[in-house]
């Protein structure tokens, strides 16, 4: 009796480690998966909840698992408005590496957020979430999704038609200021991510993003949990190759809000940004003069590209004065300078993204031509 009692122990024990140890070899090889859903033959879908790129409260924009944040060094003016942005590939697949300036080729599947917020709306000096774009990559292409949110925050919903929303805001420096926010058309998004190819002698137009240059990536971001490279971070996450060398700070963009880095280099950063997508090869611009990518403006073309001493092709009827695009020591006397100091859409550049004049980009642009010499 006491021999089969024991037995009995042992096998209720036994049983109990294994039935253990079967426990933690489940935990150990279980893979948390991502919730995000990009059904390429559903989307755009009609809310942005659909995708479950964010978790819990939707308007805190807690990203899902594998849904990364980036920033690019130098940031695109959109009226004041500041930008939480977000990447997220299907799992196995990673982008390419095409040139220190070119974008990154993302893989069929892949999500761009961009979620566009003020942080003080007048009178309440609350938070509010206006607008987020999502780019998708498609078997043929990138498409554009809007997301409009609604005025309690808890949902955005799709609109590809445009409209505009009135707001009076603070911006970083505590000055009230009042826009009528335009929330773009499909029409407006594709100006500026449009790129033009040749294909057989004729000429294909297709859309590409506009932010994700290794160029433009090549910095430390503050993840929460750690600090690094935003190149690397891609690279460990499984989201990029990892067959390139990182640019060099020659050929690496920057802030061009930080007053320490050279005049020139904040300006160029600023140009590549804000206005190369358009002045390009195969950009929308590509018949004016202008070439502003980082690329172009700089070695021994970089201010001819700049539209130093060069003469504005189109005059209509603007002052004789704007004769050149830049004039040297004379910002009045410049059409670029004129174009991103007005608040006209007939002449103002760039031709959307914005209703506001940027005062500091205005003033860095108008350092920089008076610390330029004459033309020759």
């Amino acid at each position: 009796m006491k021999k089969n009692y024991l037995q009995a122990l042992l096998l209720v024990f036994t049983l109990t480690i294994f039935s253990s140890c079967s426990d933690n070899d489940d935990e150990e090889s279980y893979t948390p998966v991502s919730p995000v859903v990009v059904d390429l033959t559903q989307v755009p879908y009609p809310k942005l909840s659909d995708y479950h790129f964010f978790e819990g409260d939707l308007k805190n924009l807690t990203p899902s698992l594998n849904v990364i944040p980036y920033e690019p060094a130098s940031i695109l003016f959109s009226d004041y408005a500041h930008k939480k942005r977000f990447v997220w590939m299907p799992e196995g697949t990673k982008a390419t590496f095409n040139g220190d300036d070119k974008i990154l080729e993302l893989p069929v599947g892949a999500a761009i957020i961009k979620n566009f917020y003020y942080d003080k709306i007048q009178p309440t000096d609350t938070p509010l979430i206006i607008e987020t774009r999502i780019m998708i990559r498609k078997v043929d292409g990138w498409i554009f999704a809007d997301y409009v949110w609604n005025d309690d925050q808890t949902e955005a919903y799709l609109d590809l038609n445009g409209s505009y929303k009135q707001l009076t805001f603070k911006d970083d420096n505590n000055v009230v200021r009042n826009v009528n926010y335009r929330i773009p058309s499909e029409a407006q998004c594709i100006v500026c991510h449009k790129y033009k190819q040749d294909v057989g002698g004729q000429e294909v137009t297709t859309f590409i993003p506009i932010g994700i240059k290794p160029q433009n990536l090549n910095f430390n971001y503050n993840y929460g949990d750690e600090t690094k490279n935003q190149l690397t971070k891609w690279i460990e996450q499984g989201y990029l190759e990892n067959n390139f060398a990182f640019p060099t700070p020659e050929h690496t963009t920057i802030n061009y809000s930080d007053a320490t880095q050279p005049l020139e280099k904040r300006v160029r950063s600023y140009f590549d940004i804000n206005c190369a997508h358009c002045h390009k090869e195969t950009g929308h611009c590509d018949y004016r003069p202008l070439r502003l990518s980082f690329t172009e403006t700089g070695g021994v073309n970089g201010h001819s590209n700049m539209g130093v001493c060069v003469p504005t092709v189109d005059m209509q009827d603007f002052d004789p004065e704007l004769s050149n695009l830049i004039t040297p020591s004379k910002p009045s006397q410049s059409m670029l300078f004129f174009r991103i100091n007005t608040t006209n859409e007939s002449y103002m550049m760039p031709l959307h993204g914005r209703s506001l004049i940027h005062d500091e980009g205005v003033a860095l642009i108008e350092e920089w031509i008076n610390s330029l010499q004459n033309c020759p």
